[in-house]
């Protein structure tokens, strides 16, 4: 669900909207090293290193708490780029929760959502690891507990450009208010299907090809579409009559990020 309802004089704009976590992600790995360097193994597509939010992560963590203590930073990419499943978010997030369990920095989870948000709005979420509705512009969390359901996510070949969608004159910007209560009783949809549904055929087929399968929706501003299936049997049928020229996969919902179950067995 994501709904806008509204648009600050800095021209961020304020939602609602739910956010759940699949355990389905990108893998990261970090090797602590004593010369306080912070290094990128291996390529991401198109990311250099210090574009990368999880370098910029490090860093800033590293800046705030004063650590002489540095890191290797290795990723393998699952998550498509451009797909509106927070991806990079996520990842920015287990590297400031990862190294501050590594390098004892000692920040609380408050702390480090806060610094989390100089790098993104999604990153706050992420650094909490709980499902939340979320208002402001993401980062006002309110925890929530949903179902678990299994979902299929298809992925257009392409990527969506965030920034062009909120800035579409035809976006709509001033959704009613709605409420927890509103949402838990069926009350949805994405503001932002229209414009990217307009602006990118390939996402609009791959929502009306999972449509005829369940209920799609846009995940955030796509390119990504989704639709969730009570059972794993459910969605691995759907899965299955995925034609050939379309890319997809499914995914367990989880209420409580994947990452925060890894640290708990550390």
């Amino acid at each position: 669900m994501l709904r806008i309802v509204g648009r600050r004089p800095d021209g961020y704009h304020l939602l609602q909207t739910v956010f759940q976590f699949l355990d389905y992600s990108d893998w990261l790995w970090f090797s602590p090293r004593e010369d306080g360097r912070i290094t990128r193994e291996g390529q991401v597509p198109n990311v250099p290193p210090d574009a990368d939010l999880t370098v910029r992560a490090a860093r800033l963590l590293q800046q705030t708490t004063g650590t002489r203590q540095g890191a290797t930073l290795r990723m393998v990419k699952n998550l498509p780029m451009g797909g509106g499943l927070g991806g990079g978010s996520s990842d920015a997030a287990t590297a400031l929760v990862a190294l501050n369990h590594y390098w004892q920095t000692g920040l609380s989870l408050a702390e480090l959502a806060e610094l989390g948000l100089q790098l993104g709005a999604n990153v706050p979420v992420f650094v909490h690891g709980q499902a939340a509705w979320a208002e402001g512009v993401g980062e006002r969390l309110t925890p929530v507990e949903l179902p678990e359901p299994w979902f299929v996510v298809l992925q257009p070949a392409c990527q969506v450009a965030t920034g062009a969608i909120f800035n579409d004159p035809e976006l709509t910007r001033n959704s009613p208010l709605s409420t927890i209560a509103d949402f838990v009783n069926g009350a949805g949809g994405n503001d932002c299907e229209a414009v990217v549904y307009r602006r990118y055929p390939e996402v609009a087929a791959a929502a009306a090809w999972l449509g005829q399968q369940g209920v799609a929706r846009l995940t955030g501003t796509g390119a990504c579409v989704f639709a969730a299936f009570a059972d794993e049997a459910h969605a691995r049928r759907v899965l299955a009559q995925l034609p050939p020229n379309r890319a997809g996969f499914m995914a367990k919902g989880c209420n409580r990020s994947p990452l925060h179950e890894r640290l708990k067995r550390l």
